[in-house]
């Protein structure tokens, strides 16, 4: 008979990033004294990209937001210029991946507008767009760029329906109304060809975007699901919800079959919504609770368990939502592997948390820095639409950022009707509350002024060429 020994020495899985720890940046290399919303809308309110970072704002009327090139940390001057076209509260803004100076916001006065940030910055307000889309009957509450394909802009908003924008043409494509209530969140995979969504009416739903055809609907009775992100090309998806028992929950999902979740995990009791972010390089994840001060993250693979928890963020300051660099501002001398703005209304700061692997050496550190998602669009608008799907463009991190040429050229728009699946959008939409109705009276009041600084203008030319003409009237003619 043979007796086998057993070992209870613990089992340790190997990985680099077990170490990873979140280092806050000091209080002179934060952003200060500004203004934050204190909007209750369930948003980060916050959008960052190598050059400049953009922070919705407080506002008496209409809604503003500031941009502030990432070198001008410090205090903030209280009068410093702002982006105020919109006329209700701006409740998502996205900056272009490609095009480092062109930011899209939406708002609740049922616009997206794109705006072109000059390269020192802001001089004075803005309240002109390169480009106005009006598509939607009701206030716009989410805007998500497609992640391959140049000049492809998703919004959703309070009417249930998401449109897809080209914005070479700046008109809708595509009009998505499967979804029976307010889309929450939208998540793409790698190529762009599959999108999820998580909606208030608990659903989760994978859906094809070009034809609008729903692949996967999940509704879960013991995981309601409030956000979603597509783990890269692991063909898993992950959510944070609330389970039966009000407890915060995350869940892994496979793509392709939603009847159930593969895993579900319990976080804690406390209420405030969990923000998921995955960094598809590292295969990491992240979870920033709205209210909490901490971010757990952890580690996940494709053989079970799944998720592998790492450690926790903790500050006590709590914030109200997070700003992500893209992978190719970060600081690789530091192996800075993600970093966050946190959002501190409380105290009006912007706060940078770099995420680290700890490492001796001072040399490029190519494991932890794979070839990564670059600055270059792989398809154009009409290449995408026509049915074709590609692989982001990879870059190194090694060489450092560099700005590509591509430029972002607005398209001239004449025609006032939007016309989608047959139905134009904005053609007899009677307003539902009296928010809507307000809205709908300043957009006109907006159309309005503009007609009448065009009837202006063109009174001032015709004056000028009356005088023109009759001073050549009482030119004496040469004998």
């Amino acid at each position: 008979m043979t007796v086998t020994k057993m070992s209870w020495r613990p089992q340790y899985r190997s990985s680099k990033f077990r170490n990873v720890y979140g280092k806050a940046a000091s209080r002179e290399h934060c952003f200060d004294g500004i203004s934050i919303t204190k909007n209750v809308h369930d948003n980060h309110f916050c959008a960052i990209n190598p050059r400049f970072l953009a922070i919705v704002t407080e506002s008496a009327g209409g809604g503003t937001f500031v941009v502030i090139p990432l070198d001008q940390i410090g205090r903030i001057d209280p009068l410093y210029p702002k982006i105020c076209g919109h006329q209700g509260n701006v409740l998502d803004i996205k900056w272009n991946p490609f095009v480092d100076n062109i930011v899209a916001s939406c708002s609740e006065d049922a616009s997206v507008r794109l705006w072109e940030i000059p390269d020192g910055g802001l001089k004075r307000n803005m309240s002109e767009a390169v480009l106005e889309l009006y598509g939607h009957s009701r206030r716009v509450g989410l805007i998500e760029w497609h992640p391959t394909t140049n000049n492809i802009l998703f919004s959703a908003g309070y009417d249930y329906k998401i449109l897809i924008w080209n914005l070479d043409s700046g008109e809708p494509v595509k009009m998505i109304d499967c979804h029976t209530d307010v889309v929450l969140c939208m998540s793409f995979n790698t190529d762009g060809s599959l999108f999820a969504t998580t909606c208030k009416d608990k659903k989760l739903r994978v859906i094809e975007p070009r034809s609008g055809k729903v692949l996967q609907e999940a509704s879960c009775k013991s995981h309601k699901v409030n956000r979603v992100v597509i783990l890269g090309n692991s063909k898993r998806l992950l959510t944070t919800g609330v389970s039966r028992w009000n407890t915060r929950q995350i869940a892994l999902w496979d793509q392709e079959d939603l009847s159930m979740p593969i895993k579900e995990e319990e976080i804690d009791g406390l209420s405030g919504l969990l923000f998921p972010f995955y960094d598809g390089d590292t295969h990491m994840l992240y979870l920033a609770g709205k209210g909490d001060g901490n971010i757990r993250y952890y580690e996940i693979s494709t053989e079970k368990p799944y998720l592998h928890y790492l450690m926790e963020y903790r500050s006590p300051a709590p914030q109200k939502g997070m700003g992500v660099m893209p992978k190719h501002g970060l600081d690789v001398s530091m192996c800075e592997v993600y970093r966050f703005y946190k959002v501190v209304t409380l105290k009006g700061v912007i706060e940078p948390i770099s995420m680290i692997v700890p490492r001796r050496s001072e040399t490029y550190q190519e494991d932890i820095y794979p070839m990564t998602p670059g600055t270059e669009p792989a398809l154009t608008a009409d290449e995408w639409l026509s049915g074709m799907n590609r692989d982001p463009i990879l870059m190194s991190l090694k060489e450092g950022y560099k700005s590509t040429n591509v430029a972002f050229k607005p398209p001239k728009k004449d025609k006032k009707s939007v016309v989608v699946n047959g139905i134009d959008l904005l053609e007899n939409i009677p307003p539902r509350t009296e928010n809507e109705l307000l809205r709908m009276f300043f957009r006109q009041q907006d159309e309005i002024r503009k007609l009448k600084e065009q009837l202006m203008q063109k009174d001032v030319r015709i004056h000028q060429l009356e005088l023109e003409l009759k001073n050549l009237q009482n030119v004496p003619k040469s004998t």
